[in-house]
């Protein structure tokens, strides 16, 4: 019985491991800016807008490159829950409503916490940073983040 429980875990191990990394290597990157009082912010970003890299997002890792991030896309704009489970790094969290306008920054939330973080209201997507980066490079709500997820051109 012992053997199988071991086999069984080890299988498990294995998957969890094989997932993270597909993860990290099967995600779409690119740039994204961030318009703010103290000037333009550039992140190197991945972006997860499948349901499970949404749900997987930047869990297990245990850096994060200074000017790196997360982009999570929604599709069409709905209420997130985010948590921390199973993230290693603090995290700023911005909240990013269809026009690109940060609506809210959680900061420097807590690694492992399970309580829900959340804007109270629709959004896009939300960017995740390295914890206190918000606030170290100036960036506010009511900036501005220019990707092509969010509809800049109103014209």
């Amino acid at each position: 019985m012992k053997l199988i429980t071991s086999t069984m875990t080890a299988l498990v191990l294995f998957a969890l491991s094989s997932f993270a990394a597909a993860m990290a290597q099967g995600l779409e990157t690119g740039t994204l800016t961030i318009e703010t009082e103290a000037g333009e912010q550039v992140f190197e970003i991945e972006i997860a807008d499948e349901p499970e890299e949404i749900s997987y997002g930047l869990m297990n890792r245990e850096s994060l490159a200074e000017n790196a991030g997360m982009l999570f896309d929604f599709g069409n704009p709905r209420e997130p829950a985010m948590w921390m489970k199973n993230t290693l790094i603090p995290l700023d969290m911005l909240f990013i409503s269809s026009d690109g306008t940060i609506q809210m920054i959680a900061r420097n939330t807590v690694p492992g916490s399970l309580r829900t973080i959340s804007p109270g209201m629709p959004v896009k997507g939300v960017l995740e940073i390295n914890g206190g980066r918000a606030a170290a490079l100036g960036i506010e709500p009511g900036d501005t983040v220019n990707h092509a997820i969010f509809a800049t051109d109103v014209g």
